[in-house]
Formats: C-alpha cells, sequence, structure tokens
C-alpha cells in the first residue's frame, strides 16, 4: 500500500494550492490530505489573537490522529515547515519522513522570523500595524516565483493576510530538523527564494552532524524536471538514511 502524504501549506496559503499536486499523488495511488491550517485560506475568519504556532501543531497532528495515519510522508513549504516538523516530533510514530520544500528552518527556540532577513521582517512587522498586529498583508503573487499570468491570478485571488503571531512566537521543537525522523530538504533554485538561505546553513550543518537520521538535501529546478528524493515515499534504506539526496549548494 502506498505511504500516505499530508501537505501542510506556507504563508498566506491553504490547502487549496496543493490541488494540483494532490490529484497526481492520488493518480499515483496515494492517499493524500492537505489541511488549512486556523486563520489561513477558507479558515481565514476563524484567525483570532489566540492563534499561535501551538494552535498550528495541532491542526497538523489532528489530521495524523483523526485520519489514524501512520506511514506519513509529511512535507511542509516555506512557512509550513515549521508546523510539520514540529507535528512530526509530537507524534514520530505516524510519520515515515519529513520532506521540507524551501522550507523555513530555524534553530530549536527561535520564531520563524529569526530564518528570514531582518529587513523582511522589519516590513512585515510594519504591515502588520494595520491590523493591530494580528497579520500582514500577502505579497503579490510574483513574489512566490510565479511568472505565468494565469498562474499568478489563480493563486493571487486565494492568497490571504498571515497570521502574525505564529512567526514571531517559536514553535516547540527539540531539534531544528527532525528530532530523529529521515528528513529530506528541496531547495528551489529556478527561482530561488532568497529569504530563507539562512536556513540552509542549519540543513548543511545537520547533514553533517553523524545524526541518526541527517537531512538529505537536494538543489531542484523546474527546467532539470528532476523529482526530488523520496518524493514518492519509497525508503530504499533500511537504517532510516536517504541515501539520495546531493549537498546545497
Amino acid at each position: 500500500m502506498a505511504d500516505p502524504f499530508v501537505l501542510v501549506h506556507g504563508a498566506c496559503h491553504g490547502g487549496w494550492c496543493w490541488s494540483r499536486v494532490a490529484r497526481l499523488l492520488r493518480g499515483a495511488g496515494h492517499d493524500v490530505f492537505t489541511p488549512t491550517l486556523t486563520g489561513f485560506g477558507e479558515r481565514a475568519h476563524l484567525l483570532t489573537p489566540d492563534v499561535g504556532p501551538e494552535t498550528l501543531v495541532q491542526d497538523v497532528v489532528g489530521v495524523l490522529e483523526y485520519e489514524e495515519l501512520t506511514g506519513v510522508v509529511l512535507v511542509g513549504h516555506s512557512f509550513g515547515a515549521l508546523p510539520a516538523l514540529a507535528a512530526a516530533q509530537r507524534v514520530p510514530d505516524r510519520v515515515r519522513r519529513v520532506l521540507l520544500l524551501d522550507g523555513v528552518v530555524v534553530e530549536a527556540g527561535q520564531p520563524g522570523l529569526a530564518g528570514i532577513p531582518p529587513a523582511t521582517v522589519r516590513a512585515r512587522l510594519a504591515a502588520a500595524e494595520a491590523s493591530g498586529g494580528l497579520s500582514y498583508p500577502p505579497p503579490e503573487p510574483a513574489a512566490f516565483g510565479l511568472v505565468d499570468p494565469a498562474h499568478q491570478d489563480w493563486v493571487g485571488r486565494r492568497l490571504t493576510p498571515q497570521p502574525l503571531r505564529p512567526y514571531v512566537e517559536p514553535f516547540p521543537l527539540r531539534a531544528p530538523l527532525g528530532g530523529g525522523l529521515p528528513v529530506t530538504y528541496v531547495h528551489c533554485t529556478d527561482p530561488e527564494y532568497p529569504a530563507i538561505r539562512s536556513g540552509h546553513a542549519i540543513v548543511r550543518r545537520e547533514a553533517g552532524s553523524g545524526a541518526s537520521s541527517p537531512p538529505a538535501t537536494t538543489p531542484w529546478s523546474p527546467r532539470r524536471r528532476r523529482r526530488p528524493p523520496n518524493c514518492s515515499g519509497r525508503d530504499r534504506s533500511r537504517d532510516g538514511r536517504s541515501r539520495t539526496g546531493k549537498s546545497l549548494p
């Protein structure tokens, strides 16, 4: 039986952003779940000052537990890497592998904003003042690397403000990557998203740390049409290590 996938979206997005990816994975025989985090997407109306990192972690854990999933490939995109990593550490018996797609990576105990440039942090905090510090407006779709006008329109009309508290408070992480679970980090290069570059140093360090399950890393460009390692959910390694990753450039 094919491993189930749980796909966690990034900032200003919702489960809707995975619709085309989910269709491909289901066509390959996988069960796929695309939860929308509280305060995002079609759940934006649920945003209150109480929505913080713990809320989003429980969103993901709830899917894993109530769907009674095991052997999960848990994918976190961009900001979504943080709730995905925290959820995996909370219920490791349900997760086989964590896959981070251009994920925000910070040291344990640091907030998500620690993983992006200071100038970007200042701009987001200033933008959040209009909402009383509750959220900041979404950027233009081109900021996410979209160049096709049709894609920009499809994404742009669905983007919602990003809740601020989950970015300024740390997620409950015991370790920056995986906490012992196998991790694959996919670094998108065409175009690259430089705002999360500081996290790449943590990924390199963890990959060379000698941990029991260090993260495999691979650069990926849509022009190369290279499939990231283990995206099919098949792990050919008996000891939990990925043997197909390549170092970040």
